[in-house]
């Protein structure tokens, strides 16, 4: 197995809280603490911390986000942390995801529709590689790592491992690729397909852009080379190279015909039960699909919803959990959970919603019993997977408390930039409108920006036009508004082209502005969801990148969890005050280029290069356009606007010169 030293490479050194943070939990894991928790504030260097465990442990490491966008930001910082080593971005490959299902109510069956990005299945599949190959791995992942994967014995154990000099019949070759889910390359040619010219067979796996070119006249492997994709210029010569197979989902014909036999006796148990209960109906449902099935297995090895038959596949027990990402790592993997107070619950709630959907199908006569086995896992399951874990958050949950001691609770409150937490006060809801637009004023005077959250979609629209109608420059930002578009709305925040931004939930966790200095949280006493102390500290620390930070909770009465969140945040200002005046340290305002969003600290760094056009075919200018636009569209989601604008303009140029 190939691997590096994981080697850290930051301008920087661990500053403020940070040394005592990295000390304090590096001891707990040698100790083989199994809960650790870094009670990180905003802003504090929570993934550089991250980074020197990783650099000092030297194990492969797993760090799990709630959601795409944080998913893609972590990515990218630990991408910059370690150049060197294999870092990898694990999150859903689908753009578009409608599950099957069945309502009783209306008698309507729901196909499984889903339409998958290749530019994330190639992340995936390298991860995957990057884990059975090598141990200087950190994969970031949402919370797709708990559902099944496929069998991951079958997956090493079906690669194909060949090196020069080798002897190889061409035909068997062939078919063994064909075997691990290549398909043979006809008027395109992408990720998971194979194309012979003669002697040559290339190969594109589905981890990367570049293709395998194998030389194998005489039945041997003369030369194995890695070429470019596009250009097909030679990249270099290759000793020996392993060809994973192009599908997760993938097994041999001895287990398939051992699942096939195993599908009928279930089968005609499950027909029995419905015939005795004088369910014709269902009964002869689940005859025809499940035949159906059996014959596009044997066929070829694959059917549509494979994946409910993955028990039979790994011949396992009723009820025995799916394999995921988690089985791909070696034992002593490290585990980082951040923004857990999220995070946690997440996992804790994908089994259930899943169950009720597959249960209905069951008993309607679409799905064996066995369908209920492709399911994520139990948060049970999941803790067994785990071996040392560390939660990060500003503020962790019950279960963060609950399993780790005391001692293993590890504050890091200091920033390295001085920047304190921001001035808490509370304003009556009478006329409260009148005085939020002379604290927007004031803070548009000082050439800064504002964030308001409401409690409603309504109500932030109605906010924001109010203020459209004054002439204020504002707009407002929901989960209804498009990917493409909030991206633009808040790049616009961040250059000075909108005042105001008027948001909901949108506005915790994840968003680095440090031009906003000015946050008005709206109907802070009605608690809820969104107005209980964790979400309240969340918020607030979104003004904390800016030296006049501040924030003012409309309110007519003191809940407990704005009492909470207040004493919280001027427990963290005072340790930050005495901390500035004992080290004479003089707080500044984080100045981030907008450009550094896609340049420096971009979210995700797509593995593409600047072509010379004109060396590119022109049916492969095509491929190229349809590749780039799926890298568009990461971008966009993950809020890396700058990218995102660059390759529409190189999608444009290679269009008008086709």
């Amino acid at each position: 197995m190939d691997s590096k030293p994981f080697k850290l490479v930051a301008p920087y050194t661990p500053k403020g809280d940070q040394p005592a943070a990295i000390e304090k939990l590096l001891k707990g894991f040698g100790r083989g603490e199994k809960h650790q928790t870094l009670l990180g504030a905003t802003g504090t260097g929570k993934t550089f911390t991250m980074a020197n465990i990783v650099q000092e442990l030297q194990r492969p490491t797993l760090v799990l986000a709630h959601n795409k966008t944080l998913a893609a930001q972590l990515c990218s910082e630990f991408q910059q942390f370690f150049p060197d080593n294999a870092v990898s971005y694990f999150v859903s490959y689908y753009d578009y995801y409608q599950p099957e299902a069945y309502l009783p109510t209306t008698d309507t069956y729901i196909e499984k529709d889903a339409s998958i990005n290749e530019e994330i299945a190639k992340f995936r599949h390298a991860a995957t590689h990057n884990l059975l190959t090598r141990r200087d791995v950190l994969i970031v992942s949402s919370v797709s790592c708990i559902y099944g994967l496929g069998d991951v014995s079958d997956y090493e154990a079906l690669a194909l491992k060949i090196s020069r000099g080798m002897p190889f019949q061409r035909q068997r070759f062939l078919r063994l690729l064909t075997d691990i889910q290549y398909k043979r390359s006809s008027l395109t040619f992408k990720q998971g397909m194979f194309h012979v010219l003669g002697d040559t067979v290339e190969i594109f796996p589905p981890s990367g852009d570049t293709v395998i070119r194998i030389e194998m006249p005489y039945d041997e492997i003369e030369s194995i080379q890695e070429v470019d994709s596009f250009t097909g210029e030679l990249i270099g010569d290759m000793n020996d190279v392993t060809i994973f197979p192009a599908a997760h989902n993938v097994t041999t014909k001895e287990k398939i015909d051992g699942a096939i036999e195993r599908i009928k006796i279930d089968l005609d148990a499950r027909e029995q039960e419905l015939l005795k209960n004088q369910e014709f109906a269902k009964a002869e449902r689940i005859r025809q699909r499940t035949e159906y099935d059996i014959e596009m297995l044997k066929e070829t090895g694959y059917c549509t919803g494979i994946e409910n038959y993955v028990r039979y596949l790994g011949n396992r027990e009723p009820g025995s959990p799916p394999e995921t990402l988690l089985d791909y790592f070696p034992d002593d993997f490290l585990m980082f959970i951040d923004e857990s107070h999220i995070s946690i619950p997440q996992i804790g709630g994908m089994h259930e919603g899943n169950l009720q959907r597959k249960k209905t199908l069951i008993d309607y006569g679409f799905r064996l019993p066995s369908a209920s086995d492709n399911r994520p896992l139990k948060f049970t399951e999941f803790e067994q997977r785990i071996g040392q874990a560390m939660y990060v958050s500003a503020t962790p949950g019950p279960y963060e408390y609950r399993n780790t001691k005391k001692e293993n609770i590890v504050e890091q409150i200091i920033r390295p930039t001085g920047l304190l937490d921001p001035i808490v006060t509370i304003q009556p809801k009478k006329n409260q409108i009148d005085h939020l637009t002379r604290e927007i004023n004031a803070t548009i005077k000082r050439g800064e920006r504002v964030l308001v959250t409401a409690l409603t979609k309504k109500s932030a629209e109605d906010l924001a036009t109010y203020y459209q109608n004054a002439d204020y420059n504002v707009r407002y930002l929901h989960s209804d508004i498009e990917t493409m578009e909030r991206v633009e709305i808040l790049r616009q925040l961040r250059s000075g082209e909108i005042d105001i931004l008027v948001g909901i939930n949108l506005l915790r966790e994840g968003l680095d502005l440090p031009e906003v200095s000015f946050i008005a949280i709206l109907d802070a006493d009605q608690q809820g969801f969104l107005r209980s102390r964790d979400a309240l500290i969340q918020t607030i620390g979104r003004a904390a990148r800016n030296i006049n930070g501040h924030v003012i909770l409309y309110a007519d009465r003191m809940t407990d969890a704005m009492k909470g969140a207040i004493e919280e945040t001027n427990r963290r200002r005072a340790i930050q005050e005495a901390y500035n005046v004992k080290h004479n340290i003089t707080p500044k305002t984080i100045i981030k280029a907008i450009k550094d969003i896609a340049e420096e600290h971009s979210k995700l760094k797509l593995t593409r290069k600047k072509y010379d056009h004109a060396k590119i075919p022109k049916d492969e200018k095509k491929r190229l356009i349809e590749e780039l636009n799926a890298q568009m569209e990461i971008c966009a989601e993950n809020e890396e606007f700058e990218k995102a604008a660059d390759l529409r303009d190189e999608i444009e140029l290679l269009r008008r010169e086709l």
